[in-house]
């Protein structure tokens, strides 16, 4: 027992001496730079790739016994990095980045299953150029007065790039490198270059690109730099710097035959130069008005003061100046432009020829062919006259369709003159060359059946001729051509030998429209309503039949003023101007502030040579507001340029309230045609008092018949006056008279006698001698049910005899 014990204290005192030999393993310290060891002063570039093997950990044991390697962080940062225990080999396992977290805490150990070593050490995390400058307090916008002097600073941008050594330095310079502007390349502040200028009028608003640029720096194993750029606006400021500016140069005005004194000419726009922040402006004449016009100098309206009767001179040369109201002890700014207006003579009267009898728009003459060369057509006398004065009373003359072969004398005329025409070339009037076409049918035969005459036959033929030998078609010389009534002529002709054989063709002749037309206008251009925001529209015929001669254009050859309405050339629809929106507008336009307006409207075709018309067209503006207070004025308004509209809706009114009593009276009557009465469709049933009760006597008779019918017999009655008593075939009352008597009581003998009552009857059954007590109804019975009982007895008796 006492040995037992002694050999375990022995034991156990072996094994502790055992373990206190044991030595703890330890990491090799190999110093700055090494990718091994202990990661004593070990650093890291932060764009390394994640998965890179980047350290080693070595250590080792004294007793040689196997090691393991382990690292660990702190719980509130990241796990960068991953260790094989057996191998000590450390992986990244997350992205860095320097400017979040530029060193790492990790605590590593060694162990070698008994003894466990830590070291606590700390990995530098070294900078990559991997940020971008980033401009900070954006955006930038700078207020500058127009009249700052050059060289001036005016703004400072300020960028900042979070890398270390080059790669976080910023330099800035501008993107266009013609820019009035500078920017210094180290302090980033902008400069109004030396020589430049800045104007409000020009430009109001700058806009400069400036470029932050890093030094550059290393980035993955390359050389990168990174820039970013910003925009700064410059908002010019306005100062008072610029002379009144006018509006709409030259200004040229009319005063006509018709303006009223007093009547505005034109109008004169200034305004001052400098826009941002303008003074208000006064309008003056400076000299040549005379006392003849008078400018207003708040709105610049130049206006007449005497009738165009009183004005000594044609052409007036004004001179308008405008002056600024300035603050006071302020330089007022002064403007002058020259005004041009010229007296003229209203051309409202378009040349009129005269015949011998008065105005007149055809002439004929008939002469031989062949005249002389230079012959006068003494046959007309023509006169020509232009009831406008000056400049309008001048107009041309030219004849149309007969160029080359007439001329006519003069071809300018100043108010009147006598017209002469004159032969040109007489060589072109030969009757025989006044063709339409030639027609030629050839035959196969030759000699004398070889010749061939012509003729022609039709309803178009008799404005022709054609010659029988050459087979040359002519017009007639009486004919007159006219594509407008007539385009297209057809006829026939006959080609036929001596020996009698023929063939025919048909013959289509189409007239070319010449513009002999100029357009019309309808009576309704007089006058016409206008709503504010809706068009008017004028409309002019040409009855030339071809298009472009028929194709008119529209225009306004004169309007006061001159700026209230457009027109659409093609459709003739005329609107105010945009700017013009509203009554007051129109009203501060007018003087007389009416809503009044009359134009001269010109239709002018699109032939060769050209024709117009003009017309003066009275526009009566009012608004939407206006016309719905009076929905009958705004309906006469509408229909006032088309009174057939009015007529029509009239019209369809009758016609739809006739056709409504048409259509009640048909369902509600109808018309016998025998008696050419109108009676009412359905009966017209009056309610009467209720009858006396009536009783019915049926008879029964011995018979061996199965029929019921055969089992009465009817007594007869006195004739009733109010029907027909035994036709089958007349019809039936339109309603039933009212019931008879009951019948008497007495039982019948002997034959039976037959009998057709009126309108009702007594059947008295043949089974008992004795008279059965009456039945009494339990309702009237309906003078309807009565009739058809009657009728059905009468058609019985007509077919079969009873006993």
């Amino acid at each position: 027992m006492r040995r037992g014990w002694w050999a375990a204290l022995a034991l156990g005192l072996l094994r502790l001496c055992l373990v206190q030999a044991n030595f703890a393993p330890h990491f090799f310290d190999n110093g700055v730079g090494s990718t091994n060891g202990n990661m004593a002063l070990f650093s890291l570039s932060e764009d390394t790739p994640v998965g890179s093997h980047v350290y080693t950990l070595n250590g080792t044991d004294p007793e040689g016994d196997p090691i393991s390697y382990h690292i660990s962080f702190d719980p509130s940062t990241r796990s960068v990095f991953s260790v094989d225990p057996t191998f000590g080999n450390i992986t990244l396992v997350e992205e860095l980045d320097r400017e979040r977290e530029d060193e790492i805490e990790a605590i590593i150990s060694i162990s070698d299953g008994l003894n466990l070593v830590t070291e606590k050490v700390v990995i530098l995390v070294t900078d990559a150029n991997d940020e971008a400058p980033r401009f900070i307090q954006e955006p930038y916008i700078v207020l500058v007065p127009e009249d700052i002097p050059a060289g001036s600073s005016i703004f400072k941008v300020h960028a900042v790039d979070r890398d270390t050594g080059s790669g976080g330095s910023v330099t800035y310079f501008l993107q266009n490198l013609h820019s009035p502007f500078a920017v210094d390349r180290h302090s980033g502040v902008l400069r109004l270059q030396s020589g430049a200028t800045l104007d409000y009028e020009r430009s109001r608003t700058h806009y400069i690109t400036v470029v932050a640029k890093d030094g550059g720096g290393r980035l993955h194993g390359a050389d990168v730099v990174f820039s970013a750029t910003t925009t700064v606006t410059v908002n010019v400021e306005d100062v008072q710097d610029m002379a009144p500016v006018f509006v709409g140069t030259p200004y040229y005005g009319y005063v006509y035959e018709d303006t009223l004194p007093g009547s505005e000419v034109l109008k004169v726009v200034a305004m001052d130069g400098d826009r941002g922040k303008p003074n208000p402006i006064l309008y003056s004449l400076v000299n040549g008005s005379d006392g003849a016009f008078e400018i207003n100098e708040m709105s610049g309206d130049i206006s007449v003061m005497q009738s165009p009767a009183q004005l000594q001179r044609e052409v007036y040369e004004l001179h308008v100046q405008v002056t600024e109201i300035s603050p006071v002890g302020s330089p007022a700014a002064q403007a002058i432009v020259p005004v041009t207006i010229r007296i003229v003579d209203l051309n409202n009267h378009p040349p009129t020829f005269y015949g011998e009898s008065g105005p007149q728009n055809r002439f004929e003459l008939s002469m031989n062919e062949h005249p002389p060369q230079g012959e006068i057509l003494r046959g007309l006398k023509i006169t020509v006259n232009d009831s406008d004065q000056g400049a309008n009373a001048k107009f041309n003359l030219q004849l149309v369709g007969a160029r080359g072969i007439f001329r006519v004398v003069p071809q300018t005329v100043l108010n009147e003159a006598q017209v002469t025409i004159i032969v040109e070339n007489s060589a072109a009037i030969d009757f025989e060359k006044s063709k339409v076409l030639t027609f030629k049918a050839v035959d196969p035969d030759t000699g004398h059946w070889g010749e061939v005459k012509y003729s022609i036959y039709g309803t178009g033929a008799d404005l022709f001729l054609i010659h029988p030998s050459t087979g040359l078609i002519y017009t007639q010389p009486w004919a007159s051509l006219d594509a407008e009534a007539t385009a297209r002529y057809n006829f026939f002709v006959k080609a036929e030998d001596m020996e009698g054989k023929y063939s025919i063709a048909e013959v289509f002749i189409t007239l070319s429209d010449v513009n002999d037309h100029c357009p019309q206008f309808g009576n309704s251009i007089q006058k016409k309503t206008m709503v504010l925001g809706a068009p008017v529209k004028i409309e002019a015929i040409d009855e030339d039949a071809e298009e472009p001669n028929n194709l008119v254009d529209y225009s306004i050859t004169h309007a006061e003023p001159a700026n209230v309405f457009d027109i659409d050339a093609h459709t003739g629809e005329i609107w105010l101007k945009n700017s013009i929106r509203s009554l007051d507008a129109l009203h501060n336009i007018t003087p007389g502030r009416d809503c009044i307006w009359s134009l001269e409207v010109q239709a002018k075709d699109r032939g060769s040579p050209s024709f117009s018309t003009t017309a003066l067209l009275k526009i009566d503006i009012t608004d939407a507001e206006t016309l719905s207070r009076s929905p009958m004025a705004a309906f006469l308004i509408q229909t006032k340029d088309n009174p057939m509209k009015a007529v029509g809706l009239l019209v369809g009114t009758m016609a739809t309230v006739v056709a409504i009593t048409v259509l009640i009276s048909t369902a509600t009557f109808w018309r016998n045609k025998k008696s050419n009465k109108v009676l009412p469709v359905r009966r017209v049933v009056r309610k009467r008092s209720a009858p006396a009760p009536r009783t019915i006597r049926i008879e029964w008779l011995k018979s061996k018949s199965a029929k019921a019918a055969t089992k009465f017999v009817l007594k007869e009655k006195p004739p009733n006056e109010n029907c027909n008593n035994n036709s089958p075939e007349s019809s039936l009352p339109p309603r039933a008279p009212a019931l008879p008597p009951p019948p008497s009581m007495a039982p019948s003998t002997g034959a039976a006698h037959w009998t057709v009552p009126t309108v009702s009857g007594s059947l008295t059954p043949q089974q008992s001698q004795l008279p059965p007590n009456p039945k009494t109804m339990g309702s009237p019975v309906q003078s309807t049910l009565i009739s058809e009982l009657k009728q059905k007895f009468e058609k019985s008796m007509h077919s079969k005899a009873y006993f």
